[in-house]
Parts: structure tokens; sequence; C-alpha cells
């Protein structure tokens, strides 16, 4: 097998959480690209719609499953649905992550675990039930999409560091409990990328010098550079790559 043939995706199922925009659906439209038959995941079923007639005009095959993932037992069974319509699944890729930047003192109790719930352990709870699948078949690719932010924390956004650094962790001691089975799980950390969330302080000239500053490449990522580290880590070419946190952040955490 050459290498080029070792990034195919051919026959293998996706499921990407907020795949109907900004870096998942850039994720999901690579994988499809690459063979992968995907399912989107997310709140708005429209956004989804428009995310599998994106990917479809681009000649790929996906499908969109609308449920909210702080719903566990919601997010179960669009796992089992895939598994009972496909027969298998190949990827998951944990890229949900909401955010509420304020100070910790002023979080209440129930505020902090509905955001631990969606950032979390819905991750966990997904990775769960898909690695389970991926054990009976011998194969399949964990991956959460966590942030130089679990590593780099700013005052006033006390919450969202919590739940990435778990990400990680999740993702390493799952390397280590089903590495034997043939699934890898790895974790994808980005820097400031430019997606929909973000575009009212990727045009703020204040945010805009900082990135200059703080960012070698002097600019935003654009979402679309998200696809090829997602890409090497679901695929053969990385088939000895376990446990690891792959930075895409243009060298931001590199930097003093």
């Amino acid at each position: 097998m050459g290498i080029l043939d070792r990034f195919s995706l051919q026959g293998r199922v996706a499921l990407i959480t907020g795949g109907g925009r900004g870096l998942g659906f850039e994720i999901a439209r690579a994988f499809a690209e690459a063979g992968a038959h995907v399912v989107v995941t997310g709140r708005t079923a429209a956004t989804l719609d428009a995310a599998v007639a994106a990917i479809g005009k681009g000649g790929g095959s996906a499908q969109a499953a609308a449920f909210d993932v702080a719903d566990i037992n919601a997010g179960r069974a669009v796992v089992a649905d895939i598994r009972g319509t496909r027969g298998r699944l190949d990827i998951l890729v944990n890229n949900v992550g909401a955010r509420d930047r304020r100070p910790l003192a002023a979080f209440g109790d129930d505020e902090i675990l509905n955001l631990i719930r969606t950032d979390l352990l819905s991750a966990i709870s997904l990775s769960r039930d898909a690695a389970e699948i991926m054990k009976a078949q011998g194969h399949g690719r964990l991956i959460a999409v966590t942030s130089i932010v679990g590593e780099m924390a700013l005052p006033g956004d006390a919450v969202y560091p919590v739940a990435k650094q778990g990400l990680t962790g999740l993702m390493r001691s799952m390397a280590v409990e089903y590495g034997v089975h043939g699934v890898t799980s790895n974790a994808i950390a980005p820097g400031m990328f430019a997606t929909e969330t973000n575009a009212a302080l990727a045009e703020n000239p204040d945010v805009l010098a900082f990135a200059r500053q703080r960012v070698p490449l002097q600019r935003w990522g654009l979402p679309e550079e998200i696809a090829g580290a997602a890409l090497f880590l679901a695929s053969d070419a990385a088939s000895f790559v376990n446990g690891h946190v792959l930075t895409v952040d243009g060298g931001m955490s590199a930097r003093m």
C-alpha cells in the first residue's frame, strides 16, 4: 500500500459531533472526500441538512443526526442506530465545546455541571459506546477536539479549560485501555481559528493585533486547516499514533 493510500477512509463510517459548521464541518467534509460515510450531529436540523447537502454536492456520503450531546441517552441511541444501519462505526470525533467566559465565582454549581455535561461527559459516554463497537471490529479511531486553552488558561474562563484537559485525559486513558484491541485514541488541540462562532473576534482589530503578536504565523487559522490533522489521525497513516495530542495553533503555544 502506497503512502497516499494509507490516508484513504474508503468504506469507513465516521461520527462527528458538532459537524454542521466550523471545525466539525471541515473535518466531516475531509473524511467524506477521503471515502468515509459521515454522520454529522448538532442541535439544529437546518444547519445539519445544509452540511449534508454541501458534502453531497462535493461527491461525499453523509447523513444528519440532530440531538443535543448533553442528552446522554440520545447520544447512545445515535451510536446504536449507526451500528444497526451501517453495521459498523470506525471513527468518532468529539468536537462539541460550549464556552462561558466568566470568573469562576460567578458560576453556580448547576451551571458548572451543565458545561461539564456538554463538554466532557458527553464525550466520555460516546467514546465508551463507540469504543466497544470498535473493539469488536478490531479497529477504530477515537479523536477529541480539545484546545490549547487546556494548557494555557486565561482569566475569566475557568470551566472550559477543565473540560478540555479532561478530554486529553480521556483520550490518553482510552489509548491505554483500548489500544490492544486496535483502537487508537488521540486529541487535536486547536489554537485561534476563525470559525463562525469566532467571526466577530477574528475581525476585531485588537484581537487581530494580539494574533499577530502571539501567533508566529501572525494570523488566525482557517477552519479548513484543521482537516489534515484530523484526517491523519483517523487514517491508517497514523496506525502507531496513540495517546497523542496534536497541536494545531500556528506555533502559538511554542512562543514565550
